[in-house]
């Protein structure tokens, strides 16, 4: 089975960094990862998508490639060991996962052997929905979606950045949690919270 590793910032702490270096097994150098950089606006010039490029040479990896679901054949994904996929707007990523069929080889990755990272918006696309993003940040909805629902890979319902209050400003000055909480209450839900440098790590479908 695949090994999730649901992050706000990616390799942000050595915590998170040695978590991820625990799922791998083999030969670090001969192992292939693929950073997916679809949802910022900057691509593959994105400076967390080239901060883990380097993450990643540092850890010892030599075959590592960016994939842009937007342009590039996401069949590239099929033969890859580590999938990783960087943050930016979600409402962007989902549109482009659902358009170029992403969407269903990252669910067929995450019944195999497959390590996938999620940052941020990459975390939120593993989950069931978007629907707190619509709820937070509907402004960033360019692409006009009206289907948020994700890829199910995880059912946990999270909001990454939750200790960061600098970069979700309210008009009401509600702080995250109280939003939270209302967004809990009016989707009869529950919400995982995630702060930068948190992780949540599952394993065999197993939440650990």
């Amino acid at each position: 089975m695949s090994s999730l590793l649901l992050t706000s910032c990616g390799f942000y702490t050595d915590d998170i960094k040695n978590q991820f270096l625990d799922f791998i097994d083999g030969d670090i150098s001969q192992l292939k990862v693929s950073i997916i950089t679809t949802a910022s606006p900057r691509k593959e010039t994105n400076r967390y998508a080239q901060r883990a490029m380097q993450e990643f040479k540092d850890m010892g990896f030599q075959h590592i490639n960016f994939v842009d679901i937007e342009f590039d054949d996401p069949q590239i994904l099929l033969h890859r060991d580590v999938i990783y996929i960087n943050g930016g707007n979600p409402f962007t990523l989902l549109y482009y996962a659902k358009k170029s069929g992403a969407d269903e080889i990252i669910r067929t990755l995450a019944a195999q052997n497959v390590i996938i990272v999620g940052v941020s918006a990459g975390t939120l696309l593993l989950g069931p929905n978007i629907n707190i993003v619509d709820f937070f940040t509907p402004q960033m909805n360019t692409m006009n979606l009206t289907d948020f629902k994700a890829l199910g890979v995880t059912d946990k319902l999270i909001f990454p950045h939750y200790d960061r209050e600098d970069i979700f400003k309210d008009s009401t000055n509600k702080t995250i949690e109280e939003r939270i909480v209302e967004f809990e209450c009016n989707e009869k839900c529950k919400v995982t919270r995630l702060k930068d440098e948190e992780y949540i790590s599952i394993l065999m479908n197993q939440a650990h």
